[in-house]
Parts: structure tokens; C-alpha cells; sequence
């Protein structure tokens, strides 16, 4: 059986450097690709890229991963951005959002980490807490913290124990987008994990979003759930 293709959304950076360059550059963690491939796929980067092109990206693709990243843009929430909230990354919103729009009207299996999780919310109509604390422990440096699954959800099936998940953020899930329902909790209340209501069976694809970075740990369960919708 062939490996699923899995797109994975990428950064765009105005200045990264290897070698003798610095130069503009699309760019993603190793963690990622290294994740789909550890969980049975094939990893494609989908760098930022004009929107009316999604559809056409994603009905290529077995899958799709909405990477960590920036903060998202308050205005595409309603929102009046917040001193704490970091630049808007204009391209990536865009791009990001098609493509959550695209995998959702064609039913491909859609994964978003982190900011990913945040963007799908934002893009059911939900809203973000621009700052929160203790989610960050050290500036450039993940932590640790527990997640508990909600019983008798899509996470649950896949992670039915309380877990230690690698963490970095410092923004959060407020009001939940329509047909959204929180599947996970850290232990201050935080949500940690969203899907649909009901899950694949009641009318949608195989969607999960989840607000820590699993590609910063060795749990592949996850990433494995999403390969294996991805292949069915």
C-alpha cells in the first residue's frame, strides 16, 4: 500500500541562513516531516501560495497538517489586537485558512497543531485569548504539562490516558467555532484538543486540532490517527 501524502504548512520567513546565504525562505521544523514519516506517510511542505489555489492543493493530497507558528491575526477573529499579540503573518492567514476551508468542503483527513488548532477555530467563526500565562516557561524553550482526553471523544480513541505533551504557547481557544467541541483540557481549564461534534460519523472528515507540538515528542498516536484516515 502506498505511504499517504501528507501536506504540512510551512513558515515564511524574510531571512534564514545556511551556508554562505541569507535569504528569504520557507522553512519548517524537521519535527514535522519527521512525525508523518515516523507515522507511516509521506510529508509535502505547501509553502504560502495564493488562496484561490487551495482546493486545487488539497484535492491532491491524502492529508493535511496546519503547522505551529505565529500568532493569528485578531482581525480575523473580530478582535482588537492586544499588546502581547505578536505580528500578523498576512500570507500565511490566508493561505492557511483556504486550505482549512479546502480539506473541510472535500473531507480530507485535516490535523492542526498548535497555531493550526487556533486557525481551524478562528475558521469556524470561534475566537482566541490573546495572552495567557505558564504555558511558556522559558522563551525559545518547550515544557511539559498534562492533558486529560474527554471521554468518549475522537482523542480519546486515540489517546485514551492523561498524557505529558511537549508545549509552547501563550495563546488559546476562547469561544469554540460552530460544530466545534473541545476534546481535551489541560489542567488549568485551557482546551487542548478540538473537533467536531459526533467526529467523521457525523457528516465530516477525519478532523482534530490539538494545541501542543507532538512533533516535539515521541508519541506518534496522533500523527499515526491522521496518516490512517488519510489511507483509508
Amino acid at each position: 500500500m502506498a505511504r499517504p501524502l501528507i501536506g504540512v504548512s510551512t513558515y515564511l520567513e524574510s531571512g534564514a541562513r545556511w551556508g554562505v546565504w541569507e535569504l528569504e525562505a520557507a522553512l519548517l521544523p524537521v519535527g514535522y516531516p519527521r512525525l508523518v514519516q515516523a507515522a507511516g506517510g509521506v510529508a509535502a511542505m505547501l509553502p504560502p501560495d495564493d488562496p484561490a489555489y487551495a482546493a486545487e492543493v488539497v484535492a491532491r493530497l491524502d492529508g493535511l497538517v496546519i503547522a505551529g507558528g505565529p500568532d493569528v491575526d485578531p482581525a480575523r477573529y473580530g478582535a482588537e489586537r492586544s499588546p502581547r499579540t505578536g505580528p500578523a503573518a498576512a500570507e500565511r492567514d490566508a493561505w492557511e485558512l483556504a486550505l482549512i476551508g479546502a480539506a473541510l468542503s472535500a473531507g480530507t483527513p485535516l490535523l492542526g497543531i498548535c497555531r493550526g488548532m487556533q486557525l481551524l477555530n478562528v475558521a469556524l467563526g470561534g475566537t482566541l485569548v490573546q495572552h495567557i500565562d505558564d504555558h511558556v516557561v522559558e522563551v525559545g524553550v518547550f515544557g511539559r504539562h498534562a492533558v486529560k482526553p474527554v471521554p468518549g471523544s475522537l482523542y480519546a480513541e486515540i489517546v485514551p490516558e492523561e498524557t505529558s505533551v511537549p508545549t509552547y504557547h501563550h495563546q488559546a481557544v476562547d469561544r469554540l467555532g460552530e460544530g466545534l467541541v473541545a476534546s481535551a483540557y489541560a489542567g488549568d481549564g485551557t482546551v487542548e484538543a478540538v473537533e467536531f461534534a459526533g467526529g467523521a460519523g457525523a457528516g465530516v472528515g477525519w478532523v482534530l486540532g490539538v494545541q501542543w507540538h507532538p512533533e516535539m515528542g515521541e508519541d506518534v498516536r496522533v500523527m499515526r490517527a491522521l496518516t490512517l484516515a488519510a489511507a483509508g
